[in-house]
């Protein structure tokens, strides 16, 4: 479906004033109205600022997509405005916007992503949008999208030669895979025509990949160039000049790119059965292949952590509605919470696991993710030499290192056998990989499991010793410590020693472990909303439903941004859990129920100020966050 198709003359507004982000939505909103392509106006508005929640739709340059899948969506439609002075719509930037297309969609299918991706493709051409501005009247400013569409997209597109050969490839993707995706194959392909070198780009979008690179033209091309931020399939590159870079740099540098990638010092990129993703391509430092790896760990956790969460939260909030006894059995007392709360719990069973393997995939391919899920998994359980069902747990810090070891355990194993016959090729990742590999890591996770242990009973003698010299100072130390690992060793450590306080009637030891193990996920939730620009698309996304996990005493829910970013999170989540902590031993606030968060409230002593408590926590970690947290480029 063309641009223009989508366009008409009730839904363009051209050289008009807007003061705000709102007034422009509420304009484009009414355009769309005025058009006949809404059957609901408020609910595609509610849909709309949902979108907007999430993260800025404003891409840079002058430019922003607002956009939203919804029911209220009679027909696919555009609404456009042009605004010479520009207005303010909180692009990453810090540029106005004077360009705002705002895309209606509906529910089925991927029709948003599809026009998302053609603008972005058109709005990347600086003369294009000078066109657009200075268009006076509907008709120039369809003209303008109508000959660049034309161009770029034209209705019969004339057939490639067969024997078109490219001297290099691309492959783009952003962690999102809808904006930086495209700009970044667009810019490398039109430097290409500038250089006279034959360019095609692959996009990994989130609707899949398009413009695929086939067998035959990455035989014959020259040289490689990935521009990505997240993990691609490289095998197919074997024997080929690659370099791997971020996406940015596709769209800020292509020129200096495709001169790079055909250089005679670019490396030769070798793949023997395991992805060495840190061998593609020179460019990239040690702590972002680090990043690259934990970015491929927590993204695939996080649906774990959101859905586990969510259910464990319905969980406590049936129980508390049904009236059920606040015990040790909260959130199983009724049949309704017991289910709720058991499958939460299967979700939750599986995040560090998950987590663990598939940084072990991000480094070493599949081979990689057998050793990191089973190292994770062994890091759940305690496994120790002694016994192997478990003993006392390693937890999160237990899977990073599971995952990361886990990895480069298997490149090195894979250097190892690279000496190999050629004739045993074949059963290295069927045979070899998998046995060695699950022997190393099981051998040295029951050898890390029980260094843990003893950190655990450490922890609980220190604080012991600590109870009858300073409650204040207790509080601050318990707080602080369930927000260290978030569900690790001191998590653990901290609230196994508040739920043993209960049972000697120190309830506000209880209360302290609690409003520190809730400070995190509500700190992040707020940072990601008043702190937009230091987070991902994916954070921000994802950030309100730390509000339900913070308020649910779901510590773990605060891990995802903690793994991404441990240097300036967990300091941050761990100074406002400790002042949390304080306070609620300050203020003699107590707690006789271990678990629960704001659905115990009701068996708080001092509730008010317990409140005031975790309010004060809470901001003080999401102010530090703010201020500590690097701008997302």
């Amino acid at each position: 479906m063309r641009i223009t198709d989508l366009l008409c003359k009730e839904s363009v507004s051209l050289g008009i004033k807007l003061s705000s982000k709102s007034e422009a939505i509420e304009k484009l909103i009414d355009l769309h109205d005025a058009a006949g392509n809404l059957t609901d106006k408020n609910k595609y508005r509610e849909d709309i600022l949902a979108r907007e929640q999430q993260g800025s739709t404003a891409v840079g340059d002058g430019v922003a997509i607002p956009h939203a899948k919804s029911e209220a969506v009679k027909k696919p439609g555009l609404a456009a405005v042009t605004v010479p002075g520009g207005v303010d719509y909180s692009a990453l930037d810090g540029k106005l916007s004077n360009i705002i297309f705002m895309i209606a969609a509906p529910n089925d299918g991927n029709f948003h992503l599809e026009v998302l991706s053609r603008l972005m493709v058109l709005l990347m051409d600086e003369k294009f949008r000078e066109n657009l501005l200075a268009a006076k009247n509907f008709d120039e400013f369809i003209s303008v999208i109508d000959k660049a569409e034309s161009v770029k997209y034209p209705e019969k597109p004339q057939e490639k030669a067969t024997d078109q050969k490219y001297r290099v490839l691309a492959v783009t993707a952003c962690p999102t895979g809808i904006a930086h995706t495209y700009m970044a194959a667009e810019a490398l392909e039109k430097a290409g025509k500038e250089l006279g070198i034959p360019l095609k780009a692959e996009t990994n979008g989130s609707g899949g990949a398009k413009n695929i690179l086939t067998a035959e033209e990455i035989a014959n091309a020259d040289a490689i160039i990935i521009a990505a931020d997240k993990s691609v399939e490289t095998e197919r590159f074997d024997g080929k000049k690659l370099i791997s870079v971020k996406v940015s740099d596709g769209i800020k540098k292509p020129q200096e790119l495709i001169k790079r990638a055909l250089s005679a010092e670019t490396p030769i990129y070798r793949y023997s059965g395991i992805k060495n993703s840190d061998s593609a391509g020179d460019e990239e430092s040690f702590g972002r292949k680090v990043y690259k790896h934990l970015m491929n760990g927590v993204s695939n956790m996080l649906p774990f952590v959101v859905g586990g969460g969510i259910f464990i939260a319905l969980a406590f909030l049936i129980d508390t509605m049904l009236g059920a006894p606040q015990d040790s059995g909260f959130g199983t007392n009724t049949p309704a919470a017991a289910f709720f709360k058991t499958i939460g719990g299967v979700a939750f069973n599986f995040m560090i696991p998950i987590l663990a393997g598939y940084i072990g995939k991000s480094i070493a391919d599949r081979p990689g993710l057998l050793v990191g899920f089973v190292g994770g998994y062994l890091a759940t359980t305690g496994a120790t030499f002694t016994n192997v069902g478990g003993d006392i747990p390693s937890g999160f810090l237990g899977a990073l290192f599971a995952g990361f070891v886990g990895g480069y355990l298997m490149l090195g194993l894979r250097k190892i056998c690279d000496k190999m016959p050629k004739a045993l090729e074949g059963i290295k990742p069927v045979l070899i990989y998998p046995l060695a590999g699950l022997g190393m890591i099981a051998v040295i996770m029951c050898a890390v499991n029980p260094i843990m242990g003893y950190i655990n009973s450490g922890l609980t003698n220190m604080l012991n010793s600590m109870g009858d010299t300073s409650k204040v100072l207790l509080g601050i130390v318990l707080g602080a410590m369930m927000s260290i690992d978030m569900g690790g060793p001191f998590n653990k450590a901290a609230y196994v020693f508040g739920t043993a306080a209960i049972t000697s009637g120190n309830y506000d030891i209880m209360a302290s472990v609690m409003v520190g193990g809730m400070v995190p996920p509500i700190a992040i939730a707020l940072a990601t909303t008043f702190f937009k620009n230091k987070f991902t698309e994916e954070e921000r996304k994802s950030g309100p439903v730390n509000y339900i996990m913070g308020l649910s005493f779901i510590t773990e829910g605060a891990i995802p941004y903690a793994a991404s970013d441990p240097l300036r999170v967990i300091p941050s989540c761990m100074i406002g859990a400790g002042i949390a902590g304080g306070l609620s031993m300050l203020f003699k606030c107590t707690l006789m129920a271990p678990h629960g968060g704001i659905f115990v409230f009701a068996v708080v002593g001092n509730w008010p100020m317990y409140l005031l408590s975790l309010v004060i926590g809470s901001a003080v970690s999401a102010i530090l966050l703010g201020i500590i947290k690097k701008k997302v480029k």
